[in-house]
């Protein structure tokens, strides 16, 4: 047997092979912004001494990111009352029916809600599964006990939508719903402002216009942001000025790595919306050379469906010029333009138009990229793709595919010009990126080809530099797990080898399949092709706590790549008696004379 491993190359050129099945050993280098780790000698001083000095650092941090936590929750916040009767008139409503992650995290809000701590949580969800309508009955339960909401929006388009969505879902109830951007004229936001602060509009939704010096709520309750991470880091100084003792409600479908990490540990509380709707499809992306050809194939396509499409065009200087020529292309079409330099009621009426469906082709930039929701657009064509960031593109994509058509979604290149190295990973990532729920594992793609940043502050970059951003996070959750007195969570993991032919009484069952030869715990090459699949295959069973998650991985592999084989069989075994070992309290598990 050919065993299969990771090569780690040290400063003087020696190689370690570390074999596959100890790769949960070793995390991948995400350093800050373009900067190359220093290579450390093998067996020399300065690794250990830069995670030393990284462990120091996050027990440090940790007890700041501890100190912070217990602070709020020594706030005593507004207790809401459980659900009245409107609430599940309200909820039942629904026109659809919701998931079952989707009602986790409906029941974590209004436990939160219903405590006297103020609520600051984290729901994550991938685009179009339903982040939205958690949001509402969160917006709906502060209203029918008397409190103010605040919903603050990225963009203006997305806060119209959302206006829309909110305004629809609460019509047959007692609820007043206004929306304070540019889509409003000077006047109505002065009469706006001044119902706010009598308190005689519920639920206020906003871009960051909301953050003004001169908005005054009467009783403020709930806030609700969505998308935090479009919003700067003064924005959001400006938020802690109203969020003190208010419940604050956070969306996001690839949040920052900062703010999902922080989550992650324990600074805030944390949710997550893994569950596609029912009929949902992934969205079939191809990256293509912009030519008439493929444009007219896509368009055609769609529209002899009945469709619509976003074509985005990321320069307002040659919008009209696109335009014109998709006119040209396709004379019987109706064609508008979008983007956010235009008057508020010109856009306005635009988007208006598009998504009641009297247009065909939406030519647009970035102004779509939100939340925006249109069941009957299910094509985006993206010229210039190469230009866009890999979380960008992802946004982009999910404007399609919200509901059960096939989406398509087109990513144009240049014929002419070469495309870099890193705009070639950012669109195969996003290609290969497939499977509903991509979210979590686009934001950490992203963080790997773009760089960590200065994301835990500058005291703590430079260890982040020395460690690797995912090596100091792992060490991070580590410190606030140990100072919260969670040992359990550190407890070093078992050693377990067997090298015989016996009938181990354990698992009486395995032996039969294993026909007493001699076990080989390994997955072959020929059962996970992917090598990077294979990988995160043995990093997740040499990290799962309990027998039951090995047992729901089998399955899991069984549906994914077929019935296992022997040696698949044999360290999944391996795995559960590792499993054991720990909860006994064993570091090791060996054979010796063909008995345990």
């Amino acid at each position: 047997l050919i065993e299969e491993a990771i090569s780690v190359e040290f400063s003087d050129g020696i190689r370690l092979h570390v074999p596959l099945q100890e790769s949960h050993l070793l995390t991948r280098y995400v350093g800050l912004n373009k900067t190359k780790p220093k290579l450390a000698k093998l067996g020399g001083k300065s690794w250990s001494n830069a995670k030393r000095n990284a462990e120091i650092a996050a027990l440090d941090l940790a007890a700041d990111l501890l100190r912070l936590q217990a602070s709020r929750d020594a706030e005593k916040g507004h207790s809401y009352p459980i659900d009245n009767e409107w609430q599940k008139e309200f909820e039942d409503s629904f026109p659809h029916a919701e998931t079952v992650d989707q009602l986790r995290a409906i029941d974590d809000i209004k436990k939160d809600m219903e405590s006297e701590r103020p609520m600051d949580r984290l729901v994550c969800g991938d685009v179009g599964y339903g982040k939205t309508e958690v949001a509402i009955r969160a917006a709906f339960k502060a209203v029918m006990d008397g409190k103010q909401v605040a919903l603050l929006s990225p963009t203006t388009i997305l806060c119209q939508q959302h206006f829309q969505t909110f305004t629809e879902r609460m019509n047959n109830f007692p609820v007043s719903v206004e929306m304070l951007s540019r889509f409003r004229s000077k006047a109505q936001q002065t009469k706006i402002l001044k119902c706010v602060k009598k308190g005689s509009i519920d639920i206020l939704i906003g871009t960051h216009r909301l953050l003004g010096k001169d908005i005054n709520f009467k009783d403020i309750g709930l806030i609700i942001i969505d998308e935090e991470q479009r919003f700067g880091v003064e924005h959001k100084e400006n938020l802690k000025r109203i969020r003190a003792k208010v419940d604050v409600l956070t969306l996001s479908a690839t949040p920052i790595p900062r703010t999902l990490y922080f989550a992650m540990v324990g600074a805030r509380s944390f949710s997550a919306i893994e569950t596609a709707p029912s009929e949902r499809r992934p969205i079939r992306t191809e990256v293509v050379k912009n030519n008439k050809e493929t444009i007219k194939r896509a368009i055609d396509n769609e529209i002899r469906r009945g469709g619509q499409v976003f074509y985005l065009h990321n320069r307002v200087k040659t919008i009209d010029s696109v335009a014109k020529k998709l006119s040209q292309l396709f004379p019987k079409l109706k064609i508008c333009i979008g983007h956010g330099q235009m008057a508020e009621n010109e856009l306005e009426d635009v988007m208006t138009r598009f998504v009641a469906g009297e247009m065909d082709i939406l030519v647009c930039t970035t102004v779509i990229e939100s939340g925006l929701d249109i069941p009957n657009c299910n094509t985006i064509i993206i010229d210039g793709a190469d230009k866009f960031g890999l979380y960008q593109l992802y946004q982009l994509r999910g404007r399609v595919g919200r509901f059960t058509r096939q989406a398509y979604a087109y990513l144009l290149v240049n014929q002419s010009t070469a495309v870099s190295k890193k705009a070639r990973n950012r669109l195969s990532a996003l290609k290969q990126s497939k499977s509903m729920g991509a979210g979590f594992r686009i934001a950490l793609r992203d963080l790997e080809l773009r760089g960590a940043g200065n994301l835990l502050g500058s005291e703590q970059s430079g260890h982040v530099a020395g460690v690797g951003f995912e090596l100091y996070c792992r060490l991070l959750k580590e410190s606030v797990s140990r100072l919260k007195g969670e040992e359990h969570s550190l407890r070093p993991s078992a050693t377990v080898k067997l090298d015989f032919t016996s009938d181990l009484q354990i698992c009486p069952e395995r032996t039969k399949e294993l026909n007493q030869c001699q076990i080989e715990t390994f997955i072959p090459e020929e059962y996970i092709f992917e090598a990077r699949l294979r990988i995160e295959a043995y990093r997740k069973l040499a990290t799962f706590p309990d027998p039951s998650e090995i047992s729901k991985d089998e399955l899991e592999h069984k549906d994914r790549f077929g019935p296992p084989p022997r040696a698949v069989k044999a360290l999944l075994m391996q795995n559960q008696i590792r499993c054991l070992a720990e909860e006994a309290g064993f570091d090791k598990v060996e054979t010796a004379n063909q008995k345990l």
